[in-house]
């Protein structure tokens, strides 16, 4: 009994080691510039609750969607790999997968359409809850962010997600990149490391709206969800909009116009 449990006590103290090497490497290794709160210049946006409204009726094809997810991907140098394990920040779903509801008579129009998944920026996100580093952590202003430099590549915050919203590194990135359309100002990743919509923290820290926002031609609003005179707030008074899985309790800030 006592060899048996002086053996489990050495493999704790051999794992926590590991963890402590695993995330100073991954320290060193991710470039520069992907912590925790990127430095804000007098022109930087600000809410105390950031939310976003699609209305998928602008923005209802694959076609669409794909031009967010190049503005996205091209922003924060999301690699396109031809396989399986491909990292996605923004993609495109059927109403089906999308909300998580079979409906055999559903609308014709709905039924064909096409809908631009991302991250939901959660009120309650189950994903910060999970990560055992803080990687993955919730902002003042409601984004739900990482740090790249305390990333272990557990995965728990996949596990947790309920929409599928992360991916993970499962080869290097970075080879995948196109040298002559890196953006410098937002850090690459590498192998073993999690990542996912970030609500363009970077682009807010700098006067500048997310880059999916710009580039849907007014099909996405974002603003500021405590503020009754903002954009999407005029959007959610006006318009029908539903969440995804809002019976989980996690309290989306991604609303959808149908």
């Amino acid at each position: 009994m006592n060899h048996t449990r002086r053996n489990f006590l050495k493999f704790l103290g051999l794992a926590a080691a590991g963890l402590c090497t695993a995330t100073a490497g991954r320290a060193l290794a991710v470039s520069a510039g992907a912590g925790p709160s990127p430095e804000r210049g007098a022109e930087a946006l600000k809410a105390k609750h950031w939310a976003m409204v699609i209305d998928t009726k602008k923005v209802g094809t694959k076609e669409a969607i794909d031009v967010l997810a190049k503005a996205c991907h091209t922003a924060h140098n999301v690699p396109n790999i031809p396989t399986r394990q491909n990292i996605k920040w923004i993609w495109a779903a059927g109403y089906e997968e999308a909300f998580d509801q079979a409906n055999p008579y559903l609308d014709e129009g709905l039924e064909k359409r096409e809908f631009p998944l991302m991250c939901n920026h959660c009120t309650n996100p189950p994903c910060v809850r999970a990560c055992p580093t803080q990687a993955t952590f919730q902002r003042p202003d409601g984004i739900v962010a990482m740090d790249y430099h305390r990333c272990i590549g557990c995965r728990f915050c996949m596990a947790a997600c309920p929409f599928g919203a992360r991916s993970f590194n499962f080869m290097e990135p970075r080879p995948y990149l196109d040298p002559a359309t890196i953006n410098k100002e937002f850090p690459t990743r590498m192998r073993g490391v999690v990542e996912k919509c970030n609500f363009c923290v970077d682009r807010l820290a700098h006067g500048k709206q997310p880059a999916c926002v710009e580039a849907s031609a007014g099909a996405l609003a974002f603003g500021d969800l405590s503020d009754a005179n903002s954009e999407v707030r005029k959007l959610l008074r006006e318009h029908y909009t539903i969440r995804r899985k809002p019976a989980l309790g996690t309290e989306p800030s991604v609303y959808y116009i149908i």
